[in-house]
C-alpha cells in the first residue's frame, strides 16, 4: 500500500454513506436508473449463476459493445459472463445484444465496502477490463480474492500517462495486479509497460470484430420504401456544433439534388428536438423518429433520435459521416458503417480511432472532410458518381476485416484460467 492508494482507499471509503443521495440526484437527472441504484453499491438483483464465471467491464456503449465477441464466445464455451457498464445508455444497448448465459449489472462506484459486497456476491473467476477504466479498489479486492485479470483495447493517452506518473507507487499496485495488459498499439504498450504493467502485448482493437449492430427486417423495409431511390446520407453520432454544419452542406447540394435526404442520427438521443429548431433555422423540413414521424417525399431532414437503432441507419445509407471529428473530440468509431458497406467521411479530429481511420483512409475506404463546403462537395462527388461510391465502400470494409483477430488472442489468454476452474469457487 503506497501513501497515495492508502489515500485513495480512505477518501473512497469516507464517501460511500453519501453515495445515496448523490445516486438519487443522478437518478432525478436521468443520469442512473431508479430501480437499480442498489447496483451501484454493490447489491445484486439477481443471484450467481453456478460455474466458471467472467466478468467483463466496459464503461459506456463503445467499450461495452466492443466486449461482444468475448462474451459471445465464452458463454458457448460454457462459461457465465457478467457484464458491467456504468452508463443509462450502454444499460439498454449493451444489455440488449447481451447472448444467453450473460447477466448485466451496473459497476458499482469504486468504494471498499461496494466493492467487497460486489465481488463476495459475483466471485468471478477472470476479470477483464476494457480500455482504460482502472478503478483502484475494484482491481486490488478482485486480485485479492484470487482471480486472474486482464484489460483488453488497452489504451492510455499521454496526459494519462502523465496524470498516473505523479502516483507511480500507486500505478505499478493497480497494474501489477494484472496478468496481461492487451494494448491497441505500440504506445499505448509502452505507457502500461513505464506504469509497472509486468506483461504488456500489443494485440490490437476487439471492435474490429464485433458484429455490425441489428435491425429490425420490417424496419428495414419499411423506411427503405419511404426512402426509394432519393440520393440520401446519413451524419452518425454527431455532437454539438456539428449538426449546423450538417445542414449547412444539405442546403448547398439541396438546389443540385432537390430530393436529398439527410439523416442527422445525434450521438445524445435526448438532442433531437434541439436539432429540430436547427433544421427550422435553414428552413429545412425535417420529421422525428422519437415522435413516430415517417419520412415522405417532403422530408428534407430526419433526426433519428432513438437508441440502439445506428443498424437501420448504417444499411440504409451507402454513404455515412462518422460524428465527433468536425468538433474538438477525437471522433466515433467507424468500423460498424464500413462493415455494414458503406463510404466514409470524418472530420480532422479522429484521436480516439487514430489507427482504425488511418487504416480506411489509406485503404480509400474514407476521406476527410473539414467544414461545410468540402462535406457537401464530397458529398456531390459521391452522389455524381456510384461506382465509386460502391468501390470506397467495399475498401472500407476489406480494411476493417484485415484488422481483426484480436478476440482469439485474449482468449488464448483466458482459456487456461477457467479451465481450471470447472465450478464456481
Amino acid at each position: 500500500m503506497t501513501p497515495a492508494l492508502l489515500l485513495y482507499r480512505a477518501a473512497s471509503g469516507l464517501f460511500a454513506p453519501f453515495a445515496p443521495r448523490l445516486l438519487a440526484r443522478r437518478a432525478a437527472r436521468d443520469k442512473e436508473d431508479p430501480a437499480r441504484l442498489a447496483e451501484r453499491m454493490g447489491r445484486a438483483r439477481i443471484p450467481r449463476p453456478a460455474g466458471p464465471l467472467v466478468w467483463l467491464h466496459g464503461a459506456s456503449i463503445g467499450e461495452g459493445l466492443a466486449l461482444l465477441p468475448l462474451i459471445d464466445t465464452l458463454t458457448r464455451e460454457g462459461a457465465h459472463a457478467l457484464v458491467t457498464t456504468g452508463t443509462l445508455s450502454s444499460a439498454r444497448v449493451v444489455g440488449d445484444r447481451l447472448p444467453p448465459g450473460a447477466i448485466h449489472q451496473f459497476v458499482p462506484l469504486d468504494c471498499p465496502s461496494f466493492a467487497r459486497r460486489f465481488l463476495d456476491h459475483w466471485r468471478p473467476d477472470v476479470a477483464i477490463f476494457a480500455e482504460s477504466e482502472l478503478w483502484p479498489n475494484l482491481i486490488l479486492e478482485t486480485r485479492r480474492r484470487g482471480a486472474r485479470l486482464f484489460v483488453v483495447n488497452a489504451r492510455m493517452s499521454e496526459k494519462s500517462h502523465a496524470r498516473w506518473r505523479r502516483a507511480s507507487g500507486m500505478a505499478s499496485a493497480v497494474l501489477g495486479a494484472f496478468d496481461t495488459v492487451f494494448a491497441q498499439r505500440e504506445a499505448d504498450a509502452e505507457r502500461f509497460a513505464t506504469l509497472g504493467a509486468p506483461r504488456v502485448k500489443v494485440a490490437g482493437s476487439l471492435k474490429y470484430d464485433v458484429a455490425p449492430p441489428p435491425a429490425a427486417p420490417e424496419q428495414l423495409a419499411q423506411l427503405t420504401a419511404q426512402i426509394g431511390a432519393r440520393p440520401m446520407w446519413v451524419a452518425a453520432s454527431t455532437h454539438e456544433g456539428e449538426e449546423e454544419i450538417c445542414l449547412a452542406a444539405h442546403k448547398i447540394l439541396h438546389t443540385r439534388f432537390p430530393g436529398l435526404l439527410t439523416i442527422i442520427a445525434p450521438r445524445n438521443a435526448r438532442r433531437g428536438r434541439e436539432i429540430t429548431t436547427l433544421a427550422k433555422q435553414t428552413d429545412s423540413q425535417s420529421a422525428l423518429r422519437s415522435a413516430g414521424d415517417a419520412i415522405t417525399p417532403d422530408t428534407q431532414i430526419f433526426i433519428a433520435d432513438t437508441f440502439g437503432e445506428m443498424g437501420l441507419w448504417y444499411r440504409l445509407a451507402n454513404i455515412v459521416f462518422v460524428g465527433k471529428s468536425l468538433v474538438v473530440g477525437g471522433g466515433q468509431n467507424p468500423i460498424e458503417p464500413a462493415k455494414l458497406g458503406a463510404a466514409i467521411l470524418h472530420g480532422p479530429s479522429v484521436e480516439n480511432f487514430v489507427d482504425a481511420y488511418a487504416t480506411l483512409d489509406a485503404a480509400g475506404g474514407a476521406t476527410h472532410v473539414r467544414d461545410a463546403m468540402e462535406l457537401a462537395a464530397r458529398l456531390a462527388a459521391l452522389f455524381d458518381d456510384p461506382a465509386h461510391t460502391r468501390a470506397m465502400a467495399r475498401a472500407a470494409g476489406g480494411a476493417v476485416e484485415r484488422l481483426s483477430g484480436t478476440t482469439a488472442a485474449v482468449l488464448a489468454a483466458v482459456a487456461p484460467f477457467l479451465a481450471s476452474h470447472g465450478a464456481a469457487r
